[in-house]
């Protein structure tokens, strides 16, 4: 990328063949979440369940299935999932036939109880709970399970009182390992590259599908075999809305560029976003890029151990309002969250939101992208994610480095 004329972000002249020869696999050496810790996990997730009275909580296909266990099994129709006991052993519930598939993924080993397609496994369920000695008292249900689940299950075994196990599954989750930041901090490192390489390649008239399907390739070159896990592309007014439109233009020049994308590493997300002129920017967009900007440094300061996620959410919107925008929700302005948790799932507890007031806490990671809209003109969103410290918050990738020259080019 090189500088058109001053104060102009403009083409570098690269190809997408060229851009994608220059980048490498970026995962050597990353190693992924062990059994030692996983065995860790289903501890603590017990001893919560008994500081909380819970006899035991089921934790359905899924991510919340990966985290405790390890075994990796996409949510469906039929019921799949593990009883975790408050004391004892973790148990599954599986279809008969897909016994041998399931031990083939499990980290930590188990009995399988399983069922027949013309069985229920709602009542095998209860069974299960039965032969552990629970027969009455609280039993969790994962808070992601399809509610087809929850009312089978409460049918079929009456006698429990069902609560939400986000109170164990959360609690669990929104503190990270080293093991997770690290990995969190790898693919992130990876898509930043991603993103450096796909603002190499804008021309004029490029559509919004090619520029996907380089970052789809991109992420695969620098060692994501499955690619982008999602990616958002925008340009001009279409920047102003935050996931994108139904028919999305192709670039023009001084287009406001917005690009947010992301991969995954052994589950571990990335989601970063970037937005820039294509081009020379005006006054206005020059003014609006530099605002965002404030309030996502508001946000980072704001974000003090034991302090509220709202108010992180309320520092990045005070400096939006005080500039004219808002209130509250209202466009032009911020109409959505200033950030969102961030780990197995993209999106995940706790969140910056003005009606979350969890404390922020050591280990905790978060998106801070407190995004400006203004439909008929651009949108500007910057996006980096922090991870708390006992000291304060530390960024994962640093903030845009300015509209001129957002990726800090030489």
């Amino acid at each position: 990328m090189t500088e058109m004329s001053s104060g102009a972000f403009g083409i570098g002249g690269s190809t997408p063949a060229q851009e994608l020869a220059k980048l490498s696999d970026m995962t050597e050496g990353v190693v992924g979440i062990n059994k030692d810790e996983f065995s860790a996990r289903v501890e603590k997730a017990q001893q919560l369940m008994r500081d909380q009275g819970l006899a035991a909580i089921y934790i359905n296909a899924g991510t919340n299935l990966y985290y405790f266990t390890g075994t990796r099994w996409y949510a469906s129709e039929r019921m799949v999932g593990a009883i975790i006991p408050a004391n004892g052993a973790v148990e599954y519930i599986a279809p008969a036939f897909e016994v041998d598939t399931l031990k083939g993924f499990m980290v930590i080993d188990g009995k399988v109880n399983t069922w027949h397609e013309d069985e229920s496994p709602y009542q095998l369920f209860g069974q299960v709970l039965s032969k552990m000695g629970i027969d009455n008292g609280k039993v969790g249900i994962d808070e992601s399970a399809a509610f087809f689940i929850f009312d089978g299950v409460r049918q079929a075994a009456p006698s429990f009182e069902y609560v939400n196990a986000k109170s164990v599954t959360a609690e669990c989750r929104m503190i990270k390992s080293a093991t997770e930041l690290s990995l969190l901090q790898r693919a992130k490192d990876m898509t930043l590259e991603v993103h450096k390489a796909a603002a190499r390649i804008l021309h004029v008239g490029i559509s919004v599908a090619e520029v996907e399907d380089f970052i789809n390739q991109a992420h695969k070159a620098v060692g994501i075999p499955a690619g982008s896990y999602f990616c958002i592309v925008l340009f001009g007014e279409d920047s102003a809305y935050p996931h994108g439109v139904k028919s999305p233009k192709a670039l023009a020049l001084n287009d406001t560029v917005l690009i947010d994308t992301g991969c995954q590493l052994h589950g571990y997300n990335s989601d970063i976003t970037r937005t820039y002129v294509f081009g020379r920017p005006s006054e206005r967009q020059r003014q609006l890029w530099q605002l965002e900007q404030d309030a996502q440094i508001a946000a980072f300061e704001a974000a003090k151990v034991g302090a509220t996620c709202a108010s992180v959410d309320r520092a990045a919107r005070d400096v939006l309002e005080a500039a004219g925008f808002g209130p509250g929700y209202d466009v032009p302005g911020l109409p959505h969250r200033t950030g969102h948790g961030i780990g197995l799932d993209i999106h995940e507890w706790p969140y910056l939101v003005l009606n979350d007031k969890t404390p922020l806490a050591p280990g905790m990671c978060f998106s801070n992208e407190p995004m400006l809209c203004v439909p008929g003109e651009f949108g500007v969103r910057h996006e980096d994610h922090f991870y708390m410290t006992e000291n304060g918050p530390v960024w994962f990738t640093a903030p845009a480095h300015s509209i001129d020259n957002p990726f800090g080019y030489e």
